[in-house]
């Protein structure tokens, strides 16, 4: 039986910025539901939904302190429920973002877990009578005189998952919303489960295949499920022990290396320019992960990266949705399945932040107060943000062009984009030449073109701004070519069109040498 996910494209939802349907500035669920028909339109197969459950909101709900219940700014369980149903009416199906690395501080094991150091729960955490290795990591509890580990801020502390009964009462509770009727979970930084901090080990840990193992034996065996990592350690080959069929895993990761392109030393503040010769490197070495070795996902943006026109596009009248239609078509027709975050298919653009109070990611906050103690003015500090903040992709979805753009009647929790006036959904539905109806054409393709999923892939010695590879199966042969840049670029070769597929503009007439305009793209059958 071939997987339904191998066809799909997903979309992400950041449920806190999406809609809001009771004016108190925060996304919710009913949001959610209220836009069905849109999604419907755009033909999206699935929603990822960023955490939903109970939680003090710390990290916006990655650290979650009731896995069983929504949070009351969401809504309730009866709109969750509502939600899945009113969405699978309209062929939509639903996965959840699930946090099992860490849970909040204010979980319910955890508070058990504080009392003393007999409690049941004690060993659902990691406790140490000193910090072990990186002193940052650990936070002292005077309850009981002992240190427990966080990967993350003090309030996510990790879970222990060497004792079995945490991984037990995991697989219960993911149990739980599968019968709710979802059909499949993100997996948050899946590739720490497996720490030993004795050793020093945060990151794929000798444990983490043999726990993800158990997790699919115990709880997606049968179920015909997206499961997709996130695993920023990734690479091709760790890629293929998560999801290579016969190792019975995950479906696929979220592989960062193209990302990564433009971390300097790997440091994401650390922001260096788009690099197409290195963005070549890294794509074509992820598509060639063969379907039987494992799955790729593709994907430009998602809640915790800047906007893709801000980050690699162009922010000109001239040239934005150009350059989103290029980078839309250069990704969609590679093998893999495909991810849009929230406003991608709008081609939506980083936000002008200009005080630290417009702030509101923890990361964001943390990184402010780590510069200014070495040094750094404010301006040096903002203009990092301006580039690299998470809450760049975190400002609400921009429905139209009024006040609070359609997103609430009240105050939004995060300010809209002050150009929601020119960049919005309704402007897009209105426009047949916008980034949507691109997005929308190449998710069609997705469902109706076999050679999506199962064509090679070739990368095309071109020009270093010009990105052209080749899908071939046995009897066809497909051409897709971008020029990532500003100004023009020649494309030689000796193909001969056989038929048009998609474009950003137009289509070239002949393919020996063509003129590429600024970010020109096209997609063609050829021979």
């Amino acid at each position: 039986m071939e997987n339904w996910w191998k066809k799909a494209v997903i979309y992400q939802i950041y449920p806190r910025s999406f809609k809001d349907t009771n004016a108190d500035g925060i996304g919710d669920l009913q949001g959610v539901i209220e836009k069905l028909d849109y999604l419907q339109k755009l033909g999206i197969d699935a929603i990822w939904l960023s955490p939903v459950y109970q939680s003090p909101m710390i990290d916006n709900g990655y650290d979650i302190s009731d896995y069983l219940t929504i949070d009351p700014s969401f809504g309730t369980m009866d709109d969750f429920e509502c939600l899945v149903s009113e969405a699978k009416v309209r062929k939509i199906r639903v996965l959840m973002d699930l946090v099992v690395n860490h849970t909040s501080d204010q979980h319910k094991w955890f508070k058990e877990a504080r009392q003393t150091l007999e409690n049941p729960k004690r060993s659902f955490y990691i406790w140490r009578d000193q910090p072990v290795f990186n002193d940052k990591n650990w936070t002292f509890d005077p309850l009981t005189q002992q240190y427990y580990f966080h990967l993350f801020s003090k309030n996510q502390p990790d879970l222990n998952w060497e004792n079995p009964d945490v991984r037990s009462e995991i697989h219960k509770m993911m149990e739980f919303w599968l019968k709710k009727g979802i059909s499949g979970f993100r997996l948050d930084v899946i590739d720490l489960i497996g720490k030993i901090p004795d050793e020093n080990i945060t990151v794929n840990g000798p444990k983490l295949h043999e726990y993800l193992q158990e997790m699919n034996r115990e709880v997606f065996v049968g179920n015909d499920l997206l499961t997709v990592g996130e695993a920023w350690s990734s690479s091709p080959e760790l890629a293929k022990l998560y999801s290579a069929p016969n190792r019975h895993e995950l479906s696929m990761v979220f592989g960062f290396w193209h990302i990564l392109t433009s971390a300097g030393e790997g440091n994401k503040w650390n922001y260096l320019p788009l690099n197409v010769p290195k963005l070549k490197q890294a794509l074509s070495a992820w598509q060639e992960i063969a379907p039987d070795e494992g799955w790729n996902s593709l994907f430009w943006g998602n809640h915790d990266l800047p906007r893709l026109v801000s980050f690699w596009g162009e922010l000109s009248d001239k040239y934005r949705e150009k350059s989103a239609k290029a980078f839309a078509i250069l990704l969609h027709l590679m093998r893999g399945t495909p991810f849009i975050y929230q406003g991608e298919e709008l081609g939506m653009t980083n936000f002008p932040f200009e005080k630290f109070s417009e702030i509101n990611d923890i990361e964001s906050l943390n990184f402010v107060e780590d510069k200014r103690n070495m040094g750094w003015s404010d301006e040096k500090i903002m203009d990092v943000l301006r580039k690299m903040s998470r809450d760049n992709a975190r400002t609400p979805m921009q429905w139209d062009g009024s006040e609070q753009a359609d997103f609430t009647t009240g105050q939004a929790w995060l300010e809209v984009n002050p150009n929601h006036r020119k960049i919005n959904v309704m402007l897009a539905l209105e426009n047949q030449q916008s980034i949507f109806y691109t997005y929308q054409k190449l998710i069609a393709l997705r469902h109706e073109q076999a050679w999506l999923y199962t064509a090679t892939y070739e990368l095309l010695d071109s020009s270093d701004e010009i990105f052209a590879y080749l899908r071939k199966t046995e009897n066809q042969t497909f051409l897709i070519v971008a020029n990532l840049s500003n100004h023009e670029n020649t494309f030689v070769s000796n193909f001969r069109k056989k038929a048009e597929i998609i474009s950003t503009e137009s289509f070239p007439s002949a393919l020996t040498e063509i003129k590429m305009k600024a970010w020109d793209a096209f997609a063609l059958e050829v021979e």
